[in-house]
């Protein structure tokens, strides 16, 4: 950041008054510009025992297989973003959405947050930013083909879970050396 949204002048990145970290500060009007992480929203999508991806017609990870996600907008809720996402994305809807997954990325500044449903009617589709959309059983899905360690976390998760038949709120924080590590026990 170099202006100020306020006003236009320069800004400069140093710790304000009774903060602890560096922030962009405006050098005309003293406003403090906040940059927060990043919310990332969307579904695990199911039909019997298959699980709805995405092929992504978009960088990052073209052409790698994910869940239907992106970022949270304004004026929504996390379910609503989730649900969007999914319609956008795959071009369906889900029913009985809850929340499953949740992953702090603290060295990228985000945070996801995936919900399982059960897909209304196994009614799909590529919406822009996907190349492709299927149904894939546990054998089935394209485990070196997976676009980011969230979904294929995701997918250990449900899977084994499948199994028990119990289905908690996964909860973990992952960094870049965690996902080094999965990547290579995959």
């Amino acid at each position: 950041m170099k202006f100020c949204s306020a006003c236009g002048h320069a800004v400069t990145l140093r710790i304000p008054e009774n903060d602890d970290r560096e922030r962009h500060v405006c050098d005309g009007c003293d406003a403090i510009h906040y940059h927060n992480p990043k919310v990332i929203v969307g579904c695990l999508p199911l039909w019997a025992d298959k699980v709805l991806l995405c092929k992504r017609a978009i960088e990052p990870r073209y052409g790698f297989w994910t869940l239907p996600a992106g970022f949270m907008e304004n004026a929504e809720t996390t379910l609503e973003g989730a649900c969007r996402e999914t319609w956008e994305e795959a071009r369906a809807k889900v029913e009985r959405p809850t929340l499953y997954t949740i992953f702090d990325l603290p060295d990228i500044n985000q945070v996801y947050m995936f919900y399982r449903g059960d897909l209304i009617g196994p009614e799909f589709g590529s919406g822009p930013e996907s190349l492709e959309v299927a149904l894939f059983d546990e054998a089935e899905i394209p485990w070196d083909h997976l676009a980011f360690p969230v979904v294929t976390e995701t997918l250990h998760h449900y899977f084994e879970d499948r199994r028990s038949g119990v289905y908690p709120v996964h909860s973990r924080e992952l960094r870049r050396d965690a996902w080094k590590r999965m990547k290579r026990s995959h």
